[in-house]
């Protein structure tokens, strides 16, 4: 005979505990957390679940298997506009998403050992992409210190959001520009950068821009800073970002203008070699179907970000500014010390300022940053 609900009071009553894996102690938890609250209690007080709370568990150990913290997925599996089928079809997509890492994984062992076995040398990012490692979640733990919100930044992407209320930030990291005033749902693949994003914060998804785990037109607008150069295919996670909103507005910068940057130009030529394969932005407005808007960067830029000291080149003499920007953990670490080590040279000497003079007197400039909004 079949029963619509079980006992999970002790370890010897009822079978649904052992039957999902999940200890007594872990069903307690839940529920004085208010994660999963039985819908009565027996005689002689034991937890009864219902059909629908068992349905509830599902999800909750589903998403805890993913990596989920338990208060992202109370966030997830209390949003009143998801119901058991879209729940279903987000971890389909999860699942594979992480099918496809291990497939990755397995790529980029594969590669390693032909490398190896020919005396090639991988680059710092292709080691990480072997053990399966987000680039982030070596460098993320540096972010608070000097990555913030660059209030003028700030207020041009949230101009560009509009009339927005539910709004989706894809590579989200800590969160620094997350509007306060809408309802805002993060995603981030890197578990560091999820454990650093402060208290009171938007609910954050593990997953990837290429894959979201959203149905088609969710979000009113969706929203990308400083992150498309770190997907591995950034036309299919702007296509993606077009599919669940109406409004896509992305903070990134344009290729062809890397060299305006004297950083570049003058000191870490490695830099070209990290936009080989960097779609144009022709090909990244196309993909959402908007436009480009240059956004000039102040000189006292309060967000750390790599071009954001252009008037304070001895900034990038501070390791724990470099190492809270990707970009040279990216070149690897013996171009990182030839560039420091020639900019320290040229602060001496004076050639640096004979190079840059007219860079002193700007407010702001021109370095290829842009904002693409449709």
């Amino acid at each position: 005979m079949a029963h619509s609900r079980w006992h999970g009071g002790e370890p010897d009553r009822g079978t649904g505990g052992r039957a999902a894996g999940v200890t007594v102690r872990t069903l307690h938890h839940y529920d004085e957390i208010g994660l999963l609250r039985p819908s009565t209690r027996t005689v002689a007080g034991y937890r009864a679940y219902s059909a629908a709370d068992v349905e509830r568990l599902r999800e909750v150990l589903a998403y805890r298997r993913l990596g989920f913290g338990l208060r992202e997925i109370a966030d997830l599996v209390d949003d009143p506009a998801t119901g058991a089928v879209a729940h279903l079809r987000r971890l389909r997509a999860l699942l594979g998403d992480q099918r496809d890492r291990a497939a990755t994984m397995v790529t980029a062992i594969d590669r390693e050992l032909e490398a190896r076995t020919m005396g090639i040398r991988t680059t710092p990012e292709e080691q990480l992409k072997m053990f399966g490692a987000q680039l982030y979640d070596v460098i993320g733990s540096d972010y608070p210190v000097t990555r913030r919100t660059e209030p003028r930044i700030a207020a041009r992407i949230w101009d560009a959001l509009g009339d927005a209320r539910t709004v989706l930030n894809v590579g989200a990291g800590t969160g620094s520009y997350e509007p306060p005033d809408r309802d805002v749902t993060a995603v981030e693949p890197s578990a560091v950068m999820r454990a650093l994003r402060p208290a009171g914060a938007a609910p954050c998804v593990a997953a990837d821009a290429e894959s979201l785990p959203f149905e088609d037109q969710s979000f009113d607008a969706a929203m990308a800073v400083s992150t498309v150069h770190h997907w591995p295919d950034p036309v299919a996670g702007l296509r993606e970002m077009r599919r669940v909103a109406r409004r896509v507005v992305v903070f990134t910068y344009d290729a062809d203008d890397s060299q305006r940057f004297w950083l570049n130009r003058d000191y870490l030529s490695e830099f070209a070699d990290l936009l080989v394969s960097w779609p144009s932005l022709a090909d990244m407005t196309r993909a959402i179907g908007g436009r480009a808007e240059p956004v000039l960067i102040p000189w006292d830029c309060a967000d750390g970000f790599f071009e954001a000291h252009w008037r304070r080149p001895e900034a990038y003499l501070d390791e724990q500014v470099r190492r809270a920007v990707s970009v040279w953990t990216r070149v690897g670490p013996e171009a990182e010390q030839r560039a420091v080590d020639a900019l320290r040279e040229d602060l001496s000497s004076g050639r640096w300022a004979d190079r840059n003079r007219d860079l002193v007197a700007l407010d702001t400039a021109e370095l290829g940053l842009r904002l693409l909004v449709a």
